[in-house]
């Protein structure tokens, strides 16, 4: 049988192993299935290619034009799926591994591109943060702005989610406007060459928008720039292998690090054996030490107990691994596969050896697994293993030793602090859970040890129903963690897109900010309506198009027929004494929501027309108190405009009312849904 030649795609080109290419073996047979790596690529080539073609063609989209891309390519993903799941069966995962992978990458894509739409503008200019008025006037203002680097993201990945690990880093890539260079681990590349070619094949991609290493890098690192990214996840040894390299450190080469970490999970005090709370204990932790064999970042390391409970949690979690069918991954009734090879296998035996210097195997015994459907002795195959370790203070190992497989190890707590203080002994962790229904014993774990865990997952019967699990980072919260985590973070829905962006501050008058980010800054020059701008349909409205209102005279029978017909009598509305002495008002004054009203009934178009609906108002601050007797008028001018889909767009409105003596009383955004055509 031939082996598999895993192919990378550089420069527009696939190009095939060379007779340097390293073998890859299959997780369950142990037998060669596959060759990979090119020592001949032109590295250089591939970023200039990346940089001159890809990047550009990435910039001239906006974000929402680089979001509808990336629906596209997950769809099209998601039609070619079944493919990825019989490729990933060689790497020792079952089929509910291959889903948690593949559909959770192609999931994780489509949140980014929702929150391109959604959370973005459809522009090149991402705005951070509100305007700052830098002078007394408001004629210099500044404004944080988020621009694509110019670059590369060189994204190296790890051996267990070949699938996954790649698009939760192109996706925000490709949503900031940066072309991506694809480093698979080699064991399982095989993989992420056909998820990479079912992308290309799809045509939409620009040319140099996505290249793919099998194989190593060479010197590609050595290579990069200021504007170029390296996203790694693997080992922290390695990590700081790459991140320490002197070209890196000279020329402030951004890298973003998500390694391995001693996560842990807390069975609260509360948790005792017999409630909801332990038996959901015991579930996740379970889940954790057997999903993947055990192969996850996030994965449960250590496990806390209160020391009361220690031999029920150690009872009830050997019962349930023994019931652990253990197996070829192709079987339907195979729950945990193998490791992704031989050599894993025995970093992952050495490594338990290490941790049983300190703590005694109380489950799962690697000289005698029993295995359904394959040879134990070829395939990758080992037990769930479950350590005790009775004095964590003094153990070393238990905390700093990471066996990348199923391999965990419980240990007692005698009080809160004290779980605390062992969870941080991780020296920095992805995720910690707690499984309490203790919120004082929630907010105690939060504040202590939050400094030192990336993601805080509290669980308990009220959340058990609808949780997505200690393990699962989502594509909404940020995914890395602090210390021994590699101090990074990916994800976090828009906070993972500014990894490739730069932020800038701008500085300069109204009309300068307003150019620079398409968005109506006040003060900026105003473009008279040649209509009422509720009479014109979105693609006719122009940003800065402002009208001016007549004034509207506020009367002591508004303010009284407000308050009766809305029920809202507050005695600052009703009392003039008490308002008095209220040293925010002059006497009694127009309720808020009132002048909001009658700013309504001065800017609003009464009749039929584009204008869809009133979908939100933003930003509302109250400036000056307004009196029976005083007269308000409104400027409303088009801020920003943001499509929607076809059929309409969405306008944001500046709105500002002012007195009679042109001081400002409100101010806000509208938000309106407009007819496109």
């Amino acid at each position: 049988m031939s082996l598999l030649e895993v192919q990378s795609f550089a420069a527009g080109h696939w190009r095939a192993p060379d007779a340097h290419a390293r073998t890859i073996e299959n997780a369950v047979t142990g037998a060669p299935m596959a060759l990979a790596g090119n020592d001949a690529l032109d590295v250089a080539g591939m970023l200039d290619y990346a940089r001159t073609k890809g990047g550009p063609a990435l910039r001239a989209l906006t974000f929402h034009d680089r979001a509808r891309m990336i629906k596209a390519l997950a769809l099209h993903l998601g039609q070619h799926k079944q493919a990825l799941y019989d490729l990933s069966y060689a790497t020792g995962a079952t089929l509910a591994d291959h889903k948690i992978d593949v559909d959770g990458g192609i999931g994780t894509m489509l949140v980014f591109a929702s929150k391109g739409r959604r959370e973005m503008p459809d522009a090149q200019v991402y705005l951070d943060g509100p305007v700052e008025q830098l002078s007394r006037q408001g004629s210099f203002l500044g404004q944080h702005i988020c621009t694509p680097l110019q670059g590369v993201a060189i994204q190296i990945n790890a051996f267990n989610f070949p699938v996954w690990g790649m698009l939760e880093k192109l996706a925000p890539a490709l949503l900031a406007g940066v072309p991506s260079i694809v480093k698979p681990a080699t064991a399982t590349c095989y993989v992420t060459e056909r998820a990479v070619r079912i992308m290309l094949d799809i045509g939409i991609l620009p040319e140099g928008a996505l290249q793919l290493v099998a194989g190593g890098l060479g010197d590609m690192l050595d290579h990069l720039t200021c504007q170029d990214v390296v996203g790694f996840t693997g080992s922290a040894a390695t990590a700081l292998k790459l991140r320490s390299k002197p070209h890196l450190l000279q020329n402030s080469i951004r890298f973003v690090a998500e390694q391995d970490s001693l996560n842990a999970s807390i069975l609260g005090p509360d948790a005792a054996p017999g409630t909801p709370e332990f038996d959901l204990f015991i579930k996740e932790t379970h889940r954790e030490i057997t999903t993947k064999a055990g192969q996850k970042c996030t994965a449960i390391r250590r496990i806390m107990a209160p020391q009361d409970h220690v031999d029920a949690v150690i009872a009830a979690l050997s019962d349930r691994l023994a019931g652990t069918v253990i197996g070829d991954p192709a079987l339907d009734s195979t729950q945990m596969g193998a490791l992704v090879s031989n050599a894993q296998k025995r970093d992952v035996l050495q490594q338990a050896a290490l941790i049983g210097q300190e703590a005694t195997r109380v489950f799962g015994d690697p000289d005698a697994v029993a295995v359904q459907g394959a040879d134990a002795t070829k395939g990758a195959f080992v037990p769930p293993m479950l350590f005790h370790c009775d004095d964590p203070d003094i153990a070393r190992h238990v905390h700093d030793t990471e066996a990348f497989g199923p391999v965990s190890t419980i240990m007692g707590y005698r009080d809160t602090d004290h779980a605390i203080t062992l969870a941080n002994r991780g020296g920095g962790s992805l995720v910690l859970s707690v499984i309490t229904r203790d919120p004082d014993m929630a907010r105690a774990v939060a504040t202590g040890a939050g400094a030192l865990h990336g993601r805080i997952y509290f669980n308990n019967r009220d959340s058990m129903g609808e949780s997505t699990g200690h393990g699962s980072p989502l594509p909404h919260m940020v995914h890395g963690g602090p210390g021994r985590a590699g101090g990074g973070e990916e994800l976090g829905g828009v906070r993972g897109v500014m990894h490739y962006m730069q932020r800038t501050a701008i500085q300069g008058s109204p009309d300068i900010l307003t150019g620079i980010t398409g968005t109506w800054v006040p003060g900026a020059a105003e473009a008279k309506a040649p209509a009422h701008p509720f009479t014109r349909t979105f693609h006719e409205l122009e940003i800065g198009e402002t009208i001016h209102t007549s004034a509207r005279t506020v009367t002591l029978e508004d303010i009284e027929h407000f308050a009766r017909f809305t029920g809202d009598t507050f005695y600052a509305h009703m009392d003039e004494d008490a308002a008095k002495r209220n040293p925010f008002f002059p006497g009694r004054v127009a309720h808020g929501y009132l002048l909001l009203s009658f700013a309504a009934g001065l800017f609003v178009m009464p009749d039929e027309g584009p204008v869809l609906a009133n979908t939100g108002l933003d930003n509302l601050r109250l400036m000056k108190p307004v009196e029976a007797g005083d007269a308000i008028k409104v400027r409303l001018s088009v801020k920003q405009k943001t499509p929607r889909n076809e059929d309409y767009g969405e306008v944001r409105w500046h709105v500002t009312l002012t007195n009679q003596d042109d001081d400002p009383v409100a101010e806000y955004d509208l938000l309106t849904m407009n007819a496109r055509h």
